[in-house]
């Protein structure tokens, strides 16, 4: 037995009751927006009162990070860092308030050199192979130079803090992809191929040079550490430069915390650098603004 349709009249009805719950659901969800949207006009209006929002310099900058792309096609895609600016640099750079202790921010730490760390490796006197004397001189320079994963190949930032007779030196940066990996990998060989050896000085003077592997915290996507000891003298007197260096990478970007001095070394300080510093960049790249840092209440 077939079924008759419906008259007319009674198809008028049920459309006219659809469009009337449409309508009454339409106003609920747009009274649920209209909630929403003040939170986030709130939300918008802390951005801008923010002292980061404030900075002249970075307000030039529209981003501090700018998509790698301008699709989003997955969940992947929109966890993928971005591209550090220069204003990004800036931002991701650690302040007193991330590091414990009394350490002071300094203005010329780009110009900074330990002469201790100036000399050429004694091929002779090497303890391991003969031919890691020119990763060891490597080494040597680059903890001068301050460029141990290399040069740039982005924007990048640096920083300095002093405390007694430590110093501690920030760097933030982006680099290639395929050369910041070797340079990862090639830290990793150096307490094998460096683990002691003999540099000298321009007048002959001797310096023993030991190099370990350091812990780091666990953070980022990859990680090295090291210890450099330099043992030599400083006009007739013995002195040891002790330093700690520890690379977070985080993507195609890095940090790199070189910490130190004749006083030795401040594990907690290092430590602290690292976590913070990373932190800062992985805010930076997901284009938030990294949080300001309580400072030390001591």
């Amino acid at each position: 037995m077939h079924r008759r349709p419906p008259s007319r009249p009674a198809r008028l009805l049920a459309s006219a009751l659809a469009v009337g719950a449409l309508l009454t659901c339409a106003a609920c969800s747009g009274a649920s927006k209209g909630d929403g949207g003040g939170r986030r006009a709130d939300s918008a209006a802390d951005v801008a009162a923010s002292p980061l929002a404030a900075d002249s310099t970075l307000a030039a900058d529209s981003t501090l990070a700018s998509p790698r792309g301008g699709k989003s096609a997955s969940p992947r895609a929109e966890k993928s860092a971005g591209v550090l600016t220069p204003a990004g640099a800036k931002a991701a750079l650690i302040t007193e308030a991330d590091i414990e202790d009394n350490w002071t921010q300094v203005k010329d730490a780009a110009s900074w050199g330990d002469k201790l760390l100036i000399g050429k490796v004694d091929v002779a006197a090497l303890l391991t192979a003969k031919t890691n004397a020119a990763d060891c001189q490597k080494l040597l320079d680059a903890l001068y130079d301050d460029t141990l994963l290399g040069k740039p190949s982005g924007a990048s930032a640096l920083t300095g803090f002093e405390q007694s007779e430590s110093r501690l030196l920030y760097q933030v940066a982006a680099y290639d992809r395929a050369e910041l990996g070797a340079s990862l990998n090639w830290l990793k060989t150096l307490p094998v191929k460096c683990d002691q050896f003999t540099a000298t000085d321009s007048k002959g003077g001797h310096r023993t040079v030991q190099v370990i592997e350091d812990p780091v915290p666990s953070v980022g996507d990859a990680r090295q550490g090291l210890q450099v000891t330099v043992t030599g003298t400083s006009g007739t007197q013995p002195v040891t430069l002790t330093l700690q260096l520890a690379v977070v990478r985080v993507g195609t970007d890095a940090i790199t915390v070189t910490s130190g001095g004749l006083g030795g070394t401040e594990t907690g300080t290092t430590k602290a650098a690292v976590q913070q510093g990373t932190a800062n960049l992985k805010d930076v790249l997901a284009g938030r603004t990294p949080a300001a840092q309580p400072g030390n209440l001591d």
